[in-house]
């Protein structure tokens, strides 16, 4: 969208009377007089001191190895806790069961 000009609605964007004078050619540019000293670049850095680099020490020595893993005593373990879970689980679902079934039973009779 271009800014308004306070012409008509398509009067910008027509073209010109092809019989008007043509406008004349822009104005040649002017040199700009220096009012100082040229630029003469960024100023020399100053080299760093020799002993600029941080102190280096040696790498911390690699990773020890774990102990073999007992597999058939890992599954054995789990196992059992999934046992222990089941259970734990069908014990607290009866309790749920036989409390509801008691809370029904008492809103019925």
């Amino acid at each position: 969208m271009s800014s308004p000009t306070g012409a008509p609605d398509d009067a910008y964007w027509q073209r010109p009377d092809p019989e008007s004078t043509p406008p004349g050619p822009p104005p040649a540019p002017t040199a700009k007089p220096t009012s100082g000293p040229a630029y003469q670049g960024p100023p020399r850095a100053t080299p760093p001191p020799p002993d600029w680099r941080p102190p280096t020490f040696t790498p911390p020595p690699a990773p020890r190895a774990l102990p073999p893993q007992d597999m058939d005593a890992l599954d054995d373990a789990e196992g059992s806790a999934r046992t222990v879970t089941y259970g734990v689980g069908l014990v607290a679902g009866a309790i749920a069961l036989i409390l509801m079934c008691l809370l029904c039973a008492r809103a019925l009779f």
